[in-house]
C-alpha cells in the first residue's frame, strides 16, 4: 500500500517519523514524506538524507527570520514607548511541577482556540492544505500519518480528499485530544475553522475528521492520556539523523560522563535555558561534561576545563556512555535517554505551553520511579540549582538502576516493525 506522511519544518518532529516509516518501507510499502520547507530547519535534503522519499508542499517558510523579525520589532515598539518600565519581579521561590491534567484547566476552550486561530493555520497555510491535497489525488495514498502537533488541518484533508484511512502521529502528550475533551461542552473552533476547508475541497467534517481513524502513540504506557482515547501504543525507538560518530566517545573515561543539550530544533530556536548558567553549573562538577549546543565552540564563553563543547553528536552514540543527560524535554532525547536508561534532568524550554505537549506528561512518573529529575522551569533555572541535582544523580547510583529498569519497560512494548500489520488491518478496515 501506499502510506503518505505529513510533518511540519522541524528536524525533531520529521525524525520522530523515521523508525516507522522505515518499518513500512521494509515491509513493502510505498512510502513519501511530504513538508513545507524551511530554509533554517527543514530543507528537501535533510527528508532525503533519512533514506526516505522527499515531497515538497506549500511555500517555502524562513521561521527564524520571521521570529527574528518579530523580536526586532518588539524591541523598537518598547523603546518607542514613553511608559516608564516596569519594576523588576520579586524573586520567587521554585515552583511546583505542574501535572499534565492542569494544562489550560481554566479555559481549556481559550487554549484550543489560539490554536485554531494562530497555531494550525501557521503550519497550515492555504499553499500548504493545497500542495498536500493536490499530490494526494495525484498519488493516491491509502494511508495518510500526521503529526497531530502541526498538521490537524493539512493531514484530515488530504486523506479524507482521497479516502484514505489517517492516522495522527503522537509524540510526546496526547495535548490536543486533551483539549478538545476538556473543552467539548464550549464548542469546538478546530472543527469551526476546519469546515470552511473542507468545503472548498468538496468534503465534509466526519467524527475522524481531528481525531484520525486511529492515534500512534509511539511513548511509553505511564504517559499521562485523557480519558477516553484509544491508542496503537509504539515504543518510542529513537532517531538522531544522519551523523558520523566521533572516536572520543568510545575513549576509555577516568570520570562519569554527563551531557548538556538543547535538542535539535530548540537549539536552533533560541528555547532552551542560558548558555552561561548551564557551564557555571558543570564547572566544578567531577565529571566529564559534553555540551551539544549546536553552534561553533569559538562561539561559546570561555569553557571550563571539564566541558567538551561540540556542535553536534549523536545521543544514541553518546548517552550509553554518559551517567546523566540535561535536557529541555524534547521527545528525540526523551526517547534516546530512555532506550540507553540514563537518567534524566529536564530544564523545559520557554515555548509557552510546549512543556504540556511533551516532559510534563512523561517525567512525573520518572520522577516518582527515581529515574528522572524536573530541575526547574526555564526562566527559575540558577547554576546552583542545576549543580545541585547534577550532584544528587551522578551521587546516588539508584538514578542508574532505575533508568535503566524504565528503559526495559519502554522496550517491551511493540516495535514499529510489530506495529505493522496492525497498522495493515486498520488501513485495510478504515480506507473507503
Amino acid at each position: 500500500m501506499r502510506i503518505l506522511f505529513l510533518t511540519c519544518p522541524g528536524r525533531t518532529h520529521l525524525y520522530s517519523f523515521v523508525p516507522l516509516a522505515w518499518a513500512l518501507q521494509t515491509a513493502g510499502h510505498q512510502v513519501r514524506v511530504a513538508s513545507q520547507l524551511d530554509a533554517t530547519n527543514l530543507t528537501a535534503a535533510d527528508i532525503a538524507h533519512t533514506g526516505l522519499p522527499a515531497v515538497v508542499i506549500g511555500d517555502e517558510l524562513d521561521t527564524s527570520a520571521m521570529l527574528a523579525e518579530a523580536q526586532q520589532k518588539a524591541a523598537a515598539e518598547g523603546k518607542a514607548s514613553d511608559a516608564p518600565p516596569p519594576p523588576p519581579p520579586a524573586p520567587a521561590g521554585p515552583r511546583r511541577r505542574p501535572a499534565q491534567r492542569e494544562y489550560a484547566a481554566e479555559d481549556p476552550y481559550a487554549e484550543l482556540d489560539g490554536l485554531a486561530r494562530q497555531h494550525f493555520p501557521f503550519f497550515n497555510s492555504p499553499s500548504v492544505i493545497d500542495g498536500a491535497v493536490r499530490y494526494a489525488r495525484r498519488w493516491r495514498p491509502d494511508l495518510v500519518i500526521w503529526d497531530t502537533m502541526t498538521m490537524a488541518y493539512a493531514g484530515p484533508v488530504a486523506a479524507q480528499a482521497v479516502g484514505a484511512a489517517h492516522a495522527r502521529f503522537v509524540f510526546g502528550a496526547d495535548a490536543l485530544g486533551q483539549l478538545r475533551i476538556a473543552a467539548q461542552h464550549q464548542g469546538d473552533p478546530l472543527r469551526a475553522a476546519l469546515e470552511p476547508i473542507l468545503d472548498q475541497y468538496g468534503l465534509a467534517y466526519n467524527e475522524h475528521t481531528l481525531t484520525g481513524h486511529w492515534s500512534i502513540f509511539p511513548m511509553p504506557t505511564w504517559t499521562w492520556t485523557p480519558p477516553g482515547m484509544d491508542y496503537l501504543w509504539m515504543r518510542p525507538v529513537p532517531y538522531n539523523g544522519p551523523s558520523v560518530v566521533p572516536d572520543w566517545v568510545l575513549d576509555e573515561q577516568e570520570r562519569k560522563r554527563v551531557c548538556i543539550t538543547l535538542g535539535v530544533t530548540f537549539r536552533e530556536l533560541d528555547a532552551g535555558a542560558s548558555t552561561s548558567d548551564l557551564l557555571e553549573a558543570v564547572a566544578d562538577l567531577d565529571a566529564e561534561v559534553v555540551v551539544t549546543l549546536g553552534r561553533d565552540p569559538a562561539e561559546l564563553p570561555t569553557l571550563p576545563a571539564n566541558v567538551r563543547a561540540v556542535d553536534f553528536v549523536p545521543l544514541a552514540a553518546l548517552l550509553p556512555s554518559c551517567s546523566a543527560v540535561v535536557h529541555h524535554g524534547g521527545y528525540g532525547t526523551f526517547a534516546t535517554a530512555l532506550e540507553h536508561g540514563v537518567p534524566q534532568l529536564v530544564v523545559p524550554g520557554k515555548f509557552g505551553n510546549d512543556r504540556f505537549w511533551g516532559p510534563y506528561a512523561y517525567l512525573p512518573h520518572m520522577e516518582d520511579e527515581g529515574a528522572a529529575v524536573y530541575v526547574s522551569d526555564h526562566d527559575q533555572l540558577t547554576p546552583d540549582v542545576l549543580h545541585d541535582s547534577l550532584q544528587r544523580v551522578l551521587k546516588d547510583p539508584a538514578f542508574g538502576r532505575n533508568a535503566a529498569r524504565m528503559g526495559a519497560l519502554s522496550a517491551a512494548l511493540p516495535t514499529p516493525n510489530d506495529s505493522v500489520p496492525a497498522i495493515e488491518r486498520l488501513t485495510a478496515h478504515y480506507r473507503s
